[in-house]
């Protein structure tokens, strides 16, 4: 029989690429969706990608433990992964609330409905290079301490300990994956990669005149997120459970990557861009550079997208997208 995959966050960048990776694998796969009045939105990931007849979706909630219990009992997944969060930094600090329950005590809601519902289950926590906040070491691995400078990345840090708290007190496998920042042209337009190849395009088509961002000095390890799905199934393979470093390595300033993304469609980045203190961070994270070495070892991982392969895909993703009618309207958050 095919393999049981229940995913949360499906909707998501990364939720979309695993489910379309793991049905390639043969897996049957599920998706956790809580109830929007903005049905037929949310997938369009899943539909963008050509995967959303051959995926199963249930309602449920990261805050409502009763319907993941349930949701386990239905499904009997083999391998859950959890990538529902409150995702974007910024909003945190104006949700720093709702970002703890969902991002942090939503991961016990979902490590309880398995222990109880079915404990042989195999665990997958999205944890965040975010978690390294203020780096106290200048390449960060798994070894590396943590100081969070986010709500968001509070948050993360409790989801993260929980899994490992669970793996040693019940036995379970129960694995964390501390992705660093991972793009793709399914990347919602708040993130600052988006944001960028987002403004690119529609100043290339005419329908802007300039790109506002904030820190462009801010490092970044940036790799693609369909190749970091790999790994977290990779994880789920393994004979124990245990926390994995993704990251390609490479740390690049948010500057140089607007520059790709320039240069790709031909455009000079000093006629515009435009830096506003607008889009500043309340507490900053200035460089954020993974080890990845764990993962090439353990799981024989390798991050295979380059970040101008990557950031040209973006773009033309998003070339396409506006040229098609009624294109959607632009948007400003912070980095």
């Amino acid at each position: 029989m095919a393999k049981r995959a229940l995913i949360t966050g499906i909707t998501g960048q990364d939720g979309a690429y695993l489910a379309q990776y793991l049905l390639s694998k043969g897996y049957e796969v599920h998706g956790a969706v809580r109830r929007s009045s903005h049905g037929g939105v949310a997938d369009h990931r899943l539909e963008w990608l050509g995967i959303r007849e051959q995926v199963r979706l249930h309602d449920a909630n990261m805050l409502d433990l009763a319907s993941l219990i349930r949701l386990v009992q239905e499904v009997r997944p083999d391998e859950f992964y959890n990538l529902a969060a409150q995702s974007f930094v910024a909003t945190s600090w104006n949700q720093p609330i709702l970002t703890g329950q969902i991002t942090a005590i939503g991961v016990s809601h979902a490590l309880e409905a398995i222990r109880i519902a079915k404990p042989d289950t195999r665990f997958y926590q999205a944890s965040s290079s975010e978690m390294y906040g203020l780096i106290q070491q200048p390449v960060q691995s798994e070894d590396t301490p943590f100081y969070p400078r986010s709500p968001y990345a509070v948050a993360k840090l409790y989801g993260h300990w929980i899994t490992v708290n669970y793996r040693e007190s019940f036995g379970m496998h129960a694995s964390s994956g501390i992705l660093f920042n991972h793009e793709s042209p399914l990347r919602g337009r708040e993130f600052v990669t988006r944001k960028v190849t987002d403004g690119v395009a529609r100043i290339k088509l005419g329908l802007a005149d300039e790109l506002r961002l904030g820190n462009i000095d801010a490092k970044r390890d940036w790799g693609h997120a369909r190749d970091y799905v790999k790994a977290m199934w990779l994880m789920l393979q393994q004979d124990a459970a245990d926390d994995y470093v993704v990251a390609t390595g490479t740390t690049t300033t948010v500057r140089d990557m607007c520059a790709i993304a320039f240069e790709h469609v031909g455009l000079d980045i000093e006629e515009h861009l435009v830096i506003d203190p607008e889009f500043f961070r309340p507490a900053e994270v200035d460089v954020l550079l993974g080890d990845p070495s764990k993962a090439r070892r353990v799981l024989g991982w390798e991050p295979e997208t380059s970040l101008g392969a990557m950031i040209r895909e973006m773009v033309d993703a998003d070339m396409t997208r506006l040229s098609q009618p009624s294109p959607p309207p632009a948007i400003s958050m912070p980095l």
